[in-house]
C-alpha cells in the first residue's frame, strides 16, 4: 500500500495555507463518512486519506476569499421552492387530534381528577 508522504505538496494558488488544507480535508472526510462517493480512485481505505488525496489532486475545489463567502451565503439561503414545500406540508397536516393525542388527553384528565380528590 502506498502511503502519502508528509509534508504534502500543495498548490499555493489553489490552497493558500496548511490550515485551509486541514479544514478542506476534514469537511471532505465528513462528506465521505456520510455517504458521498470518492471523486478519485484510491488504494486507501481511510476516509481522511482519501479526502486528502482528493483535495491535493484538485478533484475537490477549495474556494478562497469572496468566492468562499458567496458560496457560504448561497448554501444557507432558503429557496422559494423550499418555502412552498414547507407550507404545503403544514397545510396537509391534520387539524384533528390523533388517536395518541386523544388518549393522552383522557389520561391527563383522569390524572387531574385523581389529584384533585386527594
Amino acid at each position: 500500500m502506498d502511503l502519502i508522504s508528509l509534508p504534502v505538496e500543495i498548490n499555493k494558488k489553489k490552497i493558500d495555507s496548511n490550515f485551509r488544507l486541514a479544514i478542506a480535508v476534514s469537511k471532505r472526510a465528513k462528506e465521505l463518512y456520510h455517504g458521498a462517493q470518492p471523486k478519485i480512485a484510491s488504494k486507501s481505505v481511510k476516509m481522511t486519506t482519501i479526502a486528502l488525496e482528493e483535495v491535493v489532486s484538485g478533484a475537490v475545489r477549495v474556494l478562497l476569499g469572496e468566492a468562499a463567502i458567496k458560496a457560504k451565503e448561497e448554501a444557507g439561503k432558503l429557496t422559494y421552492d423550499d418555502m412552498m414545500d414547507e407550507a404545503k406540508q403544514k397545510a396537509s397536516l391534520p387539524e384533528e387530534p390523533t388517536e395518541l393525542e386523544k388518549d393522552l388527553e383522557v389520561y391527563l384528565n383522569k390524572k387531574k381528577k385523581i389529584n384533585s380528590n386527594v
